[in-house]
């Protein structure tokens, strides 16, 4: 009953009317006697009662009064944010992602995905209000998620990355092209693609800079991530040798992505790099404030009205049969 309201409490006035007419109105004048010489014995020497009439009539006009109220009941509130952005978090898949080389101050040297698993999960759900998707690439760009507004799908999806599901190559110039496929039918605002990768491209149909200015074109706004940890010693038997785990990052062409698209480009060599990285795209592209919120209501006048039209036919009824 919590959720019933009557707009039109007011009509609550009009309960006492039906007490006014009936103690006020003038009496109906009785009929003149008719006196007969004879009477059949059966027939009662009690006039019929009206109790049950009265009572009719009151539930009547309680009943419509109740109706004239116009009780709506009110559904859970419900709340959408009107302005959306549409964000695409374009992931590399390549089998390089394997490189152990993303230092964890709890874990650890830990491989790339894993630490890429861990942060985009936790970017994701902090996105309210955005719709998010997922694009995969490796020997090519894949659609894992549609744009949604279903932040734990996102999540999920990410943590059940696995290497080698599409491949082991870099497809980086179709990963931006799908990602910006994805813009083409969209109505929202802002639209920002998050590119993380740790390759070059070397796979695919089209060239990254060529996409970029796809995207550009559709009004898209890229941020560059380049994952790997580049100089580190690493112990090889009797002695210890310095590597460059990121060789094959392309920084050259993930700086001109962003640049082209009005984004920016960033250097993740760390787990902690990577979690402040997207902290401060975060805070670059601020989920909005602005909700809206609505409850669902349903009119319930109908249902008084009805009950007020059941008991006046059985009103009729009764009256007919002089109860």
């Amino acid at each position: 009953m919590a959720n019933i309201s009557f707009v039109w409490w007011w009509a609550v006035f009009l309960l006492p009317i039906s007490l006014l007419i009936y103690f006020f109105a003038p009496p109906k004048k009785s009929a003149a006697a008719i006196h007969l010489p004879y009477l059949p014995e059966s027939q009662g020497s009690k006039a019929p009662s009206n109790t049950l009439a009265k009572l009719l009539c009151t539930f009547i006009w309680l009943a419509l009064v109740t109706a004239v109220a116009r009780p709506v009941w009110y559904g859970e509130p419900v709340t959408s944010s009107p302005k959306h952005r549409d964000l695409m978090l374009v992931l590399d898949l390549s089998y390089s992602m394997s490189q152990e080389d993303m230092n964890d101050e709890q874990q650890g040297y830990v491989d790339r995905l894993t630490a890429v698993k861990k942060v985009v999960s936790d970017f994701a759900q902090r996105r309210q209000g955005d719709r998010l998707g997922l694009v995969l690439f490796a020997d090519h760009a894949y659609l894992q998620t549609p744009l949604t507004l279903d932040r734990n799908t996102i999540s999920e999806q990410v943590n059940s990355l696995v290497l080698k599901l599409i491949g082991d190559k870099t497809a980086l110039g179709e990963g931006i092209g799908l990602a910006t496929k994805t813009f083409i039918d969209s109505d929202a605002p802002q639209r920002v693609m998050v590119l993380l990768s740790d390759g070059s491209n070397n796979s695919g149909v089209l060239d990254p800079i060529e996409a970029a200015n796809i995207a550009k074109k559709y009004h898209a706004t890229i941020y560059t991530i380049g994952v790997g940890a580049g100089e580190m010693m690493v112990k090889e038997f009797f002695m210890t040798r310095k590597v460059n785990t990121a060789q094959d990052l392309d920084e050259k062409t993930l700086m001109e992505i962003a640049s082209v698209t009005g984004g920016q480009y960033f250097r993740a060599r760390n787990a902690n790099e990577l979690a402040t990285i997207y902290d401060t795209i975060n805070s670059l592209e601020p989920v909005s404030n602005a909700t809206q919120t609505w409850r669902p209501q349903s009119e319930w006048f109908g249902l008084p009205l009805t009950i007020a039209l059941l008991a006046f036919i059985l009103l009729l009824i009764l009256r007919r049969n002089h109860v």
